[in-house]
């Protein structure tokens, strides 16, 4: 006991507060200390039957101050595990968990719970009972907010916790405005979804009927934001529940123009057909009372549910580069998730991964989660492995609160800290709002199918705007007057709407951010194929070659890349022939001097894949990133090229948002492999195609999708041409496949020099790239434009073959023909696919009077590539097809059994034996 003396001596304050960085973060104390706790930890570890501890530092302690830790050690247990255990369930009984946060569980009796400890310090409260203690600790950490934060790892984010939480034992302190104001949008929320009820029985609006505080807790975050931080504005990305009343009660989307979708009436624009009322979005402008202005976007979106997470984080990263100067504390994006998609959907994951990383960041997320504790029809038992829905958000160390949807007052006070979360640590915070659904999954499911126990008791379950009413009349801050008021009042309003909604003859659909899109027109298939001048000067082009193969004064590269440099410079100055990667390095360059910003990412796209584009190089002592496109004074915009995470579906989502909110950067996804896009398919089908005649968003996105077939397996050949073609309808898109670098230069400048955008997929080579023939002059870029047909130079008159073809077959075609001499063989290149432009084709055709067939020649097989898209959409002969023989894979897996049949395919087009 001597050796412990000094223990009696010191104030039990002072071990309490260093036992508590203790337990954070061991490595922070003082080491004798460290040692000293270590073996109080496992001396009290070591409990016998009749409770009491074994040999060890513990024993040799003080009783008072055994005490003194062990309580310190049930503060710890509320904040470590104090979720476990909270009110936060309106309608269902919480699992059970063990051991419980009891007090015998931690070495302490009722015999205690009038004794003073000085451990009541570490809660903000000083000395107290630790029957007071308790008092505390139930309503910090289990009454109804659940807070996870112990996981974080850094002392002082958990420290900041702990303050926050203490303050006001984590219970909201609010005004009786502020309070009125809450009860105010719960009655709109509330009072709108009766109405609809009453009106549109049946019908599908996915109701927020069991988590309408949800329309408070955005209304307030987003007032709190502006007020207290001055934000500018907000990304709002969301799936169906919830949707209109946030359309109506946050984003004021005029009522009738919503009445008259639930009618069904027709859209007034007979160019796009639309979406259903629960998909669309909206943008508005809000000036409050205090004069503080916030821009709020709601981001539309399909029924693939968590699809718009990326896309919304990619708009606020398009906003912060381009409107707020890389301050990303003038803009924030709140996500709001369902709780089985939250849990079910793979690309939340990857939108957690890109959270933090460089080029997709945008300082932070405000993740709120409706939680109906039920999918479609499945209970949450059978939705996830995981305690909590919101389990991935300790992917990134991002604290949760698990908040009860029925307490208002909570929601909003948890919405508030989340906000300020975020604000100081530019990081993730995720909200699970605990509700329920009072329909099935749409209002003409019926759930006591699958949940008759579950809905028996949310039938009887009184409505968020009762409880807070009720509990406001009750401490006197309103009375039943006041509520009767306002409840009168929104229904008039609500009424007044539905009456003027019938004298409508046509519904609209209104654009996202439209202010973006000003001097952009809607344009179609015409316009498409009109030709543009996308030349650039020689001179010009010739300064960007010397910059981009220069060496930096100051900087070391590796001889390699010194050599690259050197390449380049020879393409330009001495041999006149340019490959693929100076070709597309002119064209960024070009449009960077004309004021436009460039966006590349994808996965190894800094480098390329194929070690052609070399946009960042590294300073050879110093590691730092150099992109000399950048260094070029004549720049009047900046490239940006991040090497992606490895996923395709978030990061095609983040950059389609990015180039949403940004018409005038050149934004561009690159696959790794062609095929690598499938894992992005949702995108494509919901958004690149669909999104004009859905929601009237133009988007200028271009994604590049390596293909060819070099023996490489059914994996690594195919783009899956064919996927990309059927999802062509009159105007939506634009398809390429180049053969040359220069018409890459002029494809790549077309797509920003119009003043409209269609997304383009590129099919772009791999054994190209050093083809000695697929090389370009410095001539082909300085004039003319991108041309969608390339035509042969053989004499007409010998042509008795016409073949058509696209991209790297088209050179091994022309091989074949140089070896075998002939001149009656013509090989017309379709460079572009979609739209075809037949015009051409038919001038094409013209000048070759003694053709007696003509054929679409490709290398994949005969039920992929573009032959079934050449077979319907040109018409204008009788076409017939040399190709692969139907096959189930894009390609064999043998080196030796795929150059057979490329030589079958080659051997058909030339009338081999």
């Amino acid at each position: 006991m001597d050796r412990f003396s000094f223990l009696n001596a010191a104030h039990t304050a002072f071990f309490a507060d260093l036992y508590e960085q203790y337990l954070e973060n061991p490595d922070a104390v003082e080491p004798s200390w460290r040692a000293f706790f270590q073996g109080y930890d496992f001396g009290s570890e070591n409990y016998g039957l009749d409770g009491e501890i074994v040999e060890g530092v513990s024993a040799q302690m003080p009783e008072y101050l055994q005490k003194e830790f062990q309580v310190i050690k049930l503060i710890d247990g509320y904040r470590m595990r104090g979720h476990l255990f909270t009110k936060t369930n309106p309608v269902r009984d919480r699992r059970t968990y063990s051991p419980t946060l009891d007090i015998e569980n931690f070495g302490l009796t009722e015999a205690d719970l009038d004794t003073v400890f000085n451990a009541g310090e570490i809660l903000g409260i000083g000395a107290q009972t630790l029957r007071e203690i308790l008092v505390h600790l139930e309503r910090i950490y289990c009454s109804s907010i659940g807070v996870e934060y112990m996981y974080l790892r850094n002392p002082e984010v958990i420290a900041w916790w702990q303050e926050k939480l203490n303050l006001n034992d984590n219970q909201p302190n609010f005004s009786a405005d502020k309070k009125k104001y809450i009860l105010s949008k719960l009655n709109q929320a509330v009072t709108f979804e009766n109405f609809l009820q009453t009106k549109y029985v049946g019908q599908k609006r996915f109701s927020l009927e069991g988590g309408e505080s949800l329309i408070p807790a955005i209304s307030n975050v987003l007032f709190y934001a502006s007020e207290k931080y001055d934000v500018k504005e907000c990304v709002l990305g969301m799936a169906h529940r919830g949707r209109l009343s946030t359309l109506v009660n946050i984003f004021r989307k005029p009522l009738n123009e919503l009445f008259n979708e639930f009618d069904g009436l027709d859209f007034e624009d007979e160019n796009i057909d639309g979406d259903v009322k629960y998909h669309l979005g909206l943008t508005l402008d809000k000036t409050y009372q205090n004069g503080k202005n916030i821009k709020m976007n709601l981001v539309p979106n399909p029924s693939h549910l968590e699809t718009v997470a990326p896309v919304a984080e990619g708009i606020t990263r398009a906003k912060i580069d381009n409107d707020y100067n890389g301050d990303d504390s003038k803009i924030i994006p709140i996500i709001v998730h369902g709780d089985a998609a939250i849990a079910g959907q793979g690309v939340v994951y990857e939108v957690a991964q890109m959270s933090q990383l460089n080029g997709y960041k945008t300082g932070g997320t405000v993740h709120i989660v409706v939680n109906n504790q039920i999918g479609f029809t499945t209970n949450y038992l059978d939705a996830r492995s995981s305690t909590y829905c919101t389990d991935v958000a300790k992917v990134t160390l991002s604290p949760v609160m698990h908040v009860n949807a029925d307490d208002a007052e909570a929601v909003v006070h948890a919405v508030e800290l989340a906000l300020e979360y975020r604000m100081r640590y530019k990081k993730d915070v995720y909200i699970d709002l605990l509700g329920y659904r009072k329909y099935g999954h749409n209002e003409g499911d019926e759930p006591r199918f699958t949940q008759p126990k579950l809905y028996k008791e949310i039938s009887k379950h009184p409505n968020p705007f009762k409880l807070y009413s009720d509990k406001l009349i009750a401490e006197n801050t309103v009375d039943k007057d006041y509520v009767d008021g306002i409840v009168s009042e929104f229904k008039d309003t609500l009424e007044s709407e539905y009456e003027k909604s019938k004298e409508a003859e046509s519904s609209k659909v209104r654009e996202f951010m439209q202010e973006r899109w000003k001097g952009f027109e809607r344009r179609g298939i015409e316009a498409m194929l009109e030709s543009d001048e996308t030349g650039y000067d020689e001179s010009k082009l010739k300064n960007i070659s010397k910059v981009v193969s220069t060496v930096p004064d100051g900087v070391k590269f590796l001889r390699k890349a010194e050599r690259i440099l050197e390449g380049r410079s020879k393409m330009v100055f001495e041999t006149d022939t340019l490959d693929w990667g100076m070709a597309e390095t002119l064209a960024y360059g070009s449009l960077l001097e004309e004021g436009y910003n460039v966006r590349i990412s994808g996965q190894d796209v800094e480098r390329g894949t194929f070690s052609h584009r070399h946009a960042i190089l590294r300073d050879e002592k110093s590691e730092e990133r150099i992109n000399l496109l950048n260094t070029n004074p004549e720049n009047k915009g900046e490239m940006y090229i991040y090497n992606s995470f490895l996923s395709e579906y978030g990061v095609l989502g983040f950059d389609y948002g990015y180039a949403l909110a940004n018409p005038n950067t050149l934004t561009i996804w690159e696959a790794q492999f062609g095929d690598f896009s499938n894992g992005a398919q949702i995108i494509f089908d919901q958004y690149l195609s669909a999104a004009e005649d859905k929601w009237k968003s133009q988007n200028g996105i271009v994604v590049l999708l390596p293909h060819g077939y070099e023996g490489q397996g059914s994996e690594h050949s195919s783009a899956r041409i064919e996927r990309y073609l059927q999802l062509c309808g009159n105007d939506n898109m634009i398809v390429a496949d180049c053969t040359t670098p220069g018409n890459f230069f002029h494809l790549l400048r077309r797509q920003m020099k119009r003043n409209f955008r269609k997304p383009l997929i590129v099919f772009t080579p791999k054994s190209l790239l050093r083809h000695p023939k697929a090389v370009s002059s410095m001539s082909e870029l300085t004039s003319g434009q991108f041309q969608e047909i390339i035509d042969d130079t053989v004499n007409p008159e010998n042509v008795k073959k016409l073949v058509f073809c696209t991209g790297k077959f088209y050179y091994d075609l022309l091989e074949e023909r140089e070896s075998l001499g002939r001149e009656d063989v013509a090989l017309v290149r379709i460079e572009q696919l979609f739209p075809l432009h037949l015009d051409k084709i038919q001038g094409v055709i013209n000048r070759y009077s003694n053709v007696e067939k003509y054929v679409w020649a490709q290398e994949e097989p005969k039920n992929m590539g573009a032959w079934t898209h050449m077979a319907q959409r040109m018409d204008l002969v009788k076409l017939e097809v040399c190709s692969r023989p139907y096959s189930s894979v894009p390609a064999p897996g043998s080196s030796t059994r795929d150059k057979r049949r490329q030589r079958q395919v080659i051997n058909a087009v030339f009338d081999i034996e």
